[in-house]
């Protein structure tokens, strides 16, 4: 299973949100590059990198610090989302070297916009599916959809997505551990791997995920235990090594 750090770009820094709010968030770095080589070095075999900006502004604002980093580390396994809205975007992406893309609100708000990415990019394409009450937020979890969020999940799956990224937003930045319980429900409705994400506090939140990795969870993204210093990576990512599988790096 692999321990992802996530770095979420906001305004050319290093920050992390409590619950998706742009106005309640913590600076940790005012250097993406270093922090990422500082996950590097710990043993991170893939990175999580979200441009905040762009998930609220609906398209990229800091490319620019995410192609620095990509070149930095070319052997590296890296996922972006925020601000994905077009085909454009996603291949300006995959052709500076970044391995995956997330699409959150578009796919909801534009389901066709997935299978058609898919078909043009496929195996590059994630789906973030950022949740509260087993009902799925968008435009940067502002607001609440009508949408199931496993229902939304069997459907990208039949669409050819690689992989879903489940957030649970209630959770997310809080330290208030993994909602372990709707991570697992998900993974056990579809095929394609889960990458759990939200809540992740300690190395306990690890170990449990690692008892239900088999169930299909690929991955866990952490952001705030890392950059606090409750969770140490390096050890969580040994932890992590010892369970589920790691084909899909």
């Amino acid at each position: 299973m692999l321990v992802i750090p996530a770095i979420d770009l906001k305004d050319g820094t290093c920050v992390r949100l409590r619950q998706g709010r742009m106005d309640d968030n913590t600076v940790f770095s005012d250097d993406p590059l270093a922090t990422a080589a500082r996950w590097v070095e710990a043993g991170a075999k893939r990175l999580h990198i979200v441009d905040l900006n762009g998930a609220f502004e609906g398209k990229p604002v800091n490319a620019a610090i995410i192609h620095r980093i990509v070149e930095h580390f070319p052997e590296l396994s890296i996922q972006v989302g925020g601000g994905i809205r077009n085909e454009t975007t996603v291949e300006t992406y995959l052709n500076i070297g970044v391995q995956f893309v997330i699409i959150g609100t578009k796919a909801v708000t534009t389901p066709h916009f997935i299978s058609d990415i898919c078909i043009e990019f496929p195996g590059h394409v994630i789906v973030g599916l950022d949740a509260k009450d087993g009902k799925v937020a968008i435009d940067g979890w502002s607001k609440l959809s009508h949408h199931d969020v496993i229902d939304l999940a069997q459907n990208f799956e039949q669409n050819g997505v690689s992989a879903i990224v489940y957030t649970d937003i209630s959770r997310d930045g809080m330290m208030q551990g993994l909602n372990i319980e709707a991570t697992v429900r998900l993974a056990q409705a579809i095929n394609i791997p889960v990458i759990a994400s939200g809540g992740i506090t300690t190395l306990d939140d690890i170990k449990a995920l690692c008892s239900v990795a088999d169930e299909g969870i690929m991955g866990a993204i952490t952001g705030r235990a890392i950059y606090e210093g409750t969770l140490d990576f390096a050890e969580a990512q040994r932890v992590a090594n010892g369970c589920g599988s790691t084909h899909f790096v």
